[in-house]
């Protein structure tokens, strides 16, 4: 879903001072009868705290841990994570790094230590109720202190309402079975999905803006609905040249959610019009995260000139730079059109979908061509004309692409992305980001949350050199591709036919991975 080419910095850079700010220690001590307790002092200006450890195992730098956590809310005076469901004897040792957002900025205490001993035990309290990790093991066996956590949901007492659950607990359901996140859209919930505000265009200039608006997105019969629409009929038919857009907005649900290129507030005139399309796009950034496991998405991708439906993840954390060095991974792409060719003849329409990583030390040193594949249906079916599954499967070692249980894409970097991107090929003596983690599937070793959109057109994915029936109306390197695309409206806009226009999904569904997955899923 980025822009490949334009794209200057598509994710927030963490700041760190070192001057301004200096990260404290957190206090560590060993609860009663079993667990770890993390508090670090509340100061005027800190609005969040990362705790990210392993037991017993280094962590360099800033690495995903064995154990994630962000706290938002104080007690007593402190930022407390508390996990009880881990094992911490006399003499283990700690590993963690600490994050803190100061005054807006992000601070990072990195590479230390903390040996456990009797003398720091602390007295048994009931932890928070935002506050409930559990480790992630084989729902068989007992919990494995080596493995991730959780914030799960779910009915019935704590011990089957988080996965892994208690023996005792039914194993056929949810969360038990390791399904750990499910929505099958029965209501529009809103605490899951937050709907991004802001005009940017992801990088790629694209010609729609982000709202949250039920003509937009919406549910019904089981199925989430993104659907793009005019934003003349909202501002008005003259207020693409000489109307503002502010999405700056003033409370908790409207605020604009992305100010890079312009993306908050914009002013339309003869030349520059404003964005002429306004369409949805969701994310699970603050409601759900997980690494490892399997993601199954059943969708019918919309049809119409210049649609960009996508399906995607992007780190929670960046917790290896600015992008694309801590990864994206699109699990779905595709065009609206129903005739496009590319240069050997094959349809590039909607008829064809895509699956992509992309990675890489910093822009425009990107791997994403030797993890990219594309699928083609027989003539006469497309990807917008009925349902399909599209499935991720994330392991340690690989990620496996697969539509309707068909296997996509396999990737499986034997020595790690560094070694299969050859980038000291192409910039000689660069810094490898990914140089202090030794998983073999770094940067894609961390918590990834999901996103459901559709965009319209922009200066990328319909590149220049496809052939399209009826021809495309704007060139990617013009100045005025907005109003060239707008002035073709007689053309375009009839192919997009009510629903069919919108991407529709069915449902979402993600499993644990026995062993592996760490995953932080709020309370519906």
């Amino acid at each position: 879903m980025v822009d490949l080419r334009h794209v200057l910095a598509l994710l927030p850079v963490i700041l760190v001072s070192i001057n301004a700010y200096d990260v404290t220690n957190p206090e560590i001590s060993l609860l009663t009868p079993r667990g770890i307790r993390f508090a670090y002092p509340d100061e005027s200006g800190t609005t969040l705290v990362a705790f990210h450890y392993n037991i017993n195992t280094p962590l360099s730098g800033v690495g995903a841990g064995q154990y994630n956590y962000d706290v938002t809310t104080t007690t007593d005076g402190y930022f407390v994570h508390e996990n009880r469901d881990v094992d911490v004897e006399n003499g283990d040792v700690v590993y963690y790094w600490v994050y803190t957002v100061y005054t807006g900025l992000g601070y990072q205490l990195t590479d230390q230590s903390w040996t456990a001993s009797e003398t720091t035990e602390a007295p048994a309290t009931n932890p928070p109720a935002t506050e409930s990790p559990v480790t992630n093991a084989p729902a068989t066996e007992s919990p494995n202190p080596g493995t991730g956590t959780t914030q799960s949901s779910g009915g019935g007492t704590s011990q089957c309402s988080m996965y892994p659950c208690d023996a005792a607990c039914d194993m056929s359901t949810p969360p038990c079975n390791g399904l750990i996140f499910q929505e099958e859209f029965d209501s529009f919930n809103l605490d899951i999905w937050q709907h991004e505000m802001t005009a940017g265009g992801g990088g790629n200039w694209e010609f729609e803006y982000y709202t949250n608006n039920r003509s937009n997105s919406y549910v019904r019969d089981g199925k989430l609905f993104i659907k793009p629409t005019l934003t003349t009929d909202k501002l008005g038919e003259g207020s693409l040249s000489s109307g503002t857009l502010d999405l700056w907005g003033s409370s908790p649900a409207n605020l604009c959610t992305g100010n890079a290129w312009y993306g908050c507030s914009r002013t339309g005139s003869n030349d520059n019009l404003l964005n002429p399309i306004q369409s949805a796009r969701l994310r699970t950034v603050e409601s759900f995260s997980f690494k490892y496991g399997r993601l199954e998405v059943e969708a019918k991708l919309p049809t119409g000139d210049w649609l960009w439906p996508a399906i995607w993840l992007l780190p929670k954390h960046n917790g290896y730079g600015e992008w694309p060095a801590s990864g994206e991974i699109d699990l779905v792409e595709s065009r609206g059109n129903a005739d496009i060719k590319d240069a050997d003849g094959l349809s590039a329409g909607v008829d064809q979908m895509g699956s992509t990583m992309h990675w890489g030390p910093f822009w425009p040193l990107n791997g994403y061509p030797k993890t990219h594949a594309t699928k083609n249906l027989p003539e006469g079916q497309t990807f917008g004309s009925g349902f399909h599954k599209y499935t991720l499967d994330w392991t340690e070692d690989s990620m496996k692409f697969y539509v309707d249980d068909e296997l996509l894409l396999n990737v499986d970097p034997a020595t790690g992305f560094w070694d299969l991107g050859e980038f000291e090929n192409d910039a000689p003596g660069i810094d490898n980001p990914w140089a202090y983690n030794p998983n073999k599937l770094t940067p894609f070793d961390q918590e990834f949350y999901l996103i459901l959109n559709v965009a319209v057109g922009g200066v990328n994915y319909f590149g220049d050199g496809l052939t399209y029936t009826p021809a495309k109306p704007w060139s990617n390197d013009s100045p005025t591709a907005s109003k060239d695309f707008w002035s073709d409206f007689n053309t375009w806009y009839p192919t997009w036919n009510g629903e069919e226009a919108a991407m529709q999904v069915n449902y979402v569904r993600v499993y644990a991975e026995p062993g592996q997955t760490t995953y932080h899923l709020r309370d519906r």
